[in-house]
C-alpha cells in the first residue's frame, strides 16, 4: 500500500511553495508605499513604466518587473503600456487620503518583519524579539519611538474598518455611554459614535495615547460627544464607572490569561446593571486549529509580547462567565482586526 491512496489527486508542493514565498508579496507591497508610486500616481494619473522609474528613482530593468508584480497582486492596473492605481489603491494606499492604509504596512516592514526573522530565537528563548523587557515595561512604553510613532497610526485604519463591521453585527442604538478600554486612537468610539449621535463614549488609555487619539477625536468633529480618561487597566484597579457598554478590542491577546481574567472582573464590576460587555478579537476555534490569520496573530505575540497569545472562543467564554456574565454568545465578524465579538451581560 502506497502513502498515495489509488484514485486520490497526488499531492504537491504547491501550497508550500506559496507559503515560503509570501514574503515577495508582501515586500512588494512595502517597498511601493516606501517608493511612494501610489501617492505618485494619484497625482498624476497613468503613467509608462518608463515614466515611473524616472519618478521613482528606480532602473528600468527591475522597474519592469516590479509594476508588473503590483498589477499582478492587484495594485496597480495597466492598459495600453501605462499604469495606474487599482481602485483598493487608490483608496487606501494614497499617503494624505483618509483610508490611508500605507503606515500600517511601513509598520509591518520596519518592526514587524526583521523580528520574524528572529522566530526560531523566539520560539526558543520565549522573548519578544521587537523590544528587550530588561529596559522597558512593555511594547506600549512611551519611549519606544516605533510604538509612539506608527503603530497607532497603523492600526487607526484597520480599527476603523472593524469597528464598522461591529456596527452592522451589534446595535448599539440602546446603549447611553459607551466605555473602549485600551482603545488606542480611538478608532472604535470615532466611527461608533458618529453612527450613533446619541450615544456618549469615553476612551480608557495611557496618558501619551490619550493625547494622539484626543486630536483625532476633535479633527472628526466628536470631541463633545467623545472624552478621554489617561490611566493604566492593568494597574488600576478599576475602570471608570457608570457606562452601559464596555469594549474590550484587540487587547486581551497581549496578556496573559490571568491578567485577562482580571480586566473581565473590572468589567463587570464597572459595568452598570444590565449592561453589556463586548469582547472583539481574532478568536481560534475551540480545537485552537485556527483560523489562519487567528493563528499567526498569536503566534506574532511571542515576536511581540512577554505573554500575549491567541485564545480560542471556549477561553473567552469560561473567562466571562467566571465573573457572572450572562446571555453569552459569539457573533461572527469579517473585519482586518477581528472575526467576532463575544456579547456578554452583566446581570
Amino acid at each position: 500500500m502506497t502513502s498515495v491512496q489509488r484514485g486520490a489527486v497526488a499531492l504537491t508542493p504547491t501550497g508550500l511553495m506559496e507559503i515560503a514565498t509570501s514574503f515577495w508579496r508582501a515586500k512588494t507591497l512595502a517597498a511601493a508605499v516606501e517608493l511612494g508610486i501610489f501617492t505618485l500616481l494619484a497625482r498624476t494619473g497613468p503613467l509608462t513604466s518608463a515614466e515611473i522609474a524616472h519618478e521613482a528613482g528606480i532602473k528600468m530593468r527591475p522597474a519592469d518587473m516590479f509594476l508588473a508584480s503590483c498589477a499582478s497582486l492587484g495594485l496597480l492596473v495597466e492598459e495600453d503600456g501605462q499604469y495606474d492605481n487599482s481602485a483598493t489603491a487608490a483608496q487606501f494606499l494614497v499617503d494624505g487620503g483618509a483610508d490611508y492604509f500605507g503606515g500600517f504596512v511601513r509598520f509591518c516592514d520596519v518592526r514587524e518583519y526583521p523580528a520574524w526573522d528572529r522566530l526560531v530565537e523566539a520560539l526558543r528563548t520565549d522573548r519578544p524579539m521587537t523590544w528587550d523587557p530588561a529596559v522597558q515595561d512593555s511594547p506600549f512604553a512611551r519611549e519606544d519611538r516605533v510604538m509612539t510613532e506608527m503603530f497607532w497610526e497603523a492600526l487607526h485604519v484597520a480599527a476603523t474598518y472593524t469597528a464598522r463591521c461591529l456596527a452592522g453585527t451589534y446595535d448599539f442604538s440602546a446603549h447611553h455611554r459607551l466605555l473602549d478600554v485600551g482603545g488606542g486612537s480611538g478608532a472604535f468610539l470615532i466611527e461608533l459614535c458618529r453612527r450613533n449621535p446619541a450615544l456618549r463614549g469615553t476612551l480608557y488609555e495611557l496618558d501619551h495615547v490619550c493625547a494622539d487619539a484626543a486630536t483625532r477625536i476633535t479633527s472628526a468633529g466628536l470631541a463633545n460627544q467623545i472624552s478621554t480618561v489617561a490611566g493604566d487597566f492593568i494597574a488600576e484597579p478599576t475602570l471608570p464607572e457608570e457606562h452601559d457598554v464596555i469594549l474590550i478590542s484587540g487587547v486581551l491577546h497581549n496578556w496573559d490569561p490571568e491578567t485577562n481574567r482580571a480586566l473581565v472582573r473590572k468589567s463587570y464590576d464597572a459595568l452598570c446593571p444590565s449592561g453589556v460587555l463586548l469582547v472583539c478579537e481574532l478568536m481560534l476555534d475551540s480545537r485552537r486549529a485556527g483560523p489562519a490569520d487567528a493563528a499567526l496573530m498569536g503566534l506574532n505575540m511571542v515576536i511581540e509580547t512577554t505573554a500575549g497569545k491567541n485564545y480560542s472562543e471556549t477561553e473567552y467564554r469560561e473567562w466571562v462567565a467566571a465573573c457572572g456574565f450572562e446571555g453569552i454568545e459569539i457573533r461572527r465578524l469579517d473585519g482586518p482586526g477581528a472575526n467576532a465579538v463575544l456579547v456578554a451581560r452583566r446581570p
